[in-house]
């Protein structure tokens, strides 16, 4: 499922250079704050498509050792601020028996070697991820939150023996679903104003990197629907795993069924916005 808590704003990409290349005590500390809503908040309270949780995924009991058994290793030290009442918009009136008189805070360790800290946090992945896996008697596991694309460097930073899968779609195809989910702009405009950039960072970050000798794998979702058996086995032979009949698969119904959501001149408005993108993602 989409875990959500690798690359997204919070999560362990803006730690490490909170952490790191990015410290003071101030900034750091806020990305530990952050970090904490999302571990403790954010993550156990979002369920995928079937219902579950990251915590029920991967056990409740290892997702809540890993949290814990993480924030030591963050933390330099912690102490009590004292909180005068006008702190809390009281200061036109006595301060009563239950205000706040102090706040906690902490201060983060600071990571001189980046290394160090990047164990640390591989450390909370494993637990999770590679100890359920190991549980369920599978040789690997995959998490697939959308934005991984556009952090590559950091995935590879953190899990360097990572392979990387990126299943394209069409792009007017891609505007088109983009368009029909209701947490995206519900407008053609809207869709293009959130999903071109996208399209641009990643194509201008992939002119510059160096994919030699990386694992990194681009399929297109319409191959894989269109033969889904066959390009199944020659994807998992480029992952290093065994083939295997999956419980869900490509359908190309599923990929088809957009076509027809534009009419012709919406369609070629989408198609003029995304000129350069278009060949560039591998598509006429």
């Amino acid at each position: 499922m989409e875990t959500r808590f690798l690359v997204d704003p919070g999560g362990l990409r803006d730690l490490a250079d909170a952490l790191t290349c990015r410290y003071d005590p101030l900034a750091g500390e806020d990305a530990l704050h952050r970090l904490s809503d999302i571990l403790t908040a954010g993550v156990p309270g979002r369920r995928d498509d079937r219902g579950k949780t990251v915590p029920e995924i991967v056990g409740e009991q290892r997702y809540r050792d890993a949290v814990e058994r993480l924030w030591p290793q963050l933390i330099a030290c912690v102490f009590d601020e004292f909180a005068p009442a006008e702190w809390f918009g009281n200061a036109d009136r006595p301060t009563g028996p239950f205000d706040p008189r102090s706040r906690r805070r902490v201060i983060p360790k600071h990571f001189t070697d980046r290394r160090e800290l990047l164990g640390i946090l591989r450390g909370l992945i494993d637990t999770m991820f590679a100890g359920a896996a190991a549980d369920a008697g599978k040789p690997t596991w995959c998490e697939k939150t959308p934005f991984n694309l556009l952090y590559m460097d950091f995935l590879w930073e953190l899990v360097p023996e990572a392979t990387i899968v990126h299943i394209k779609r069409h792009p007017v195809s891609a505007i088109a679903s983009f368009v029909a989910q209701p947490w995206a702009p519900p407008t053609v405009d809207g869709a293009l104003a959130y999903v071109k950039p996208i399209y641009d960072q990643w194509l201008s970050w992939k002119e510059t990197a160096d994919l030699a000798g990386r694992r990194y794998v681009e399929v297109r979702a319409e191959d894989l629907a269109a033969d889904w058996p066959g390009q199944r086995a020659a994807l998992f032979e480029r992952l290093g795993v065994d083939d295997v009949a999956t419980p869900s698969f490509f359908r190309s119904q599923e990929l088809s069924n957009r076509e027809n959501d534009f009419d012709h001149a919406t369609r070629k408005l989408v198609e003029r916005a995304l000129g350069d993108v278009i060949p560039a993602m591998g598509y006429a």
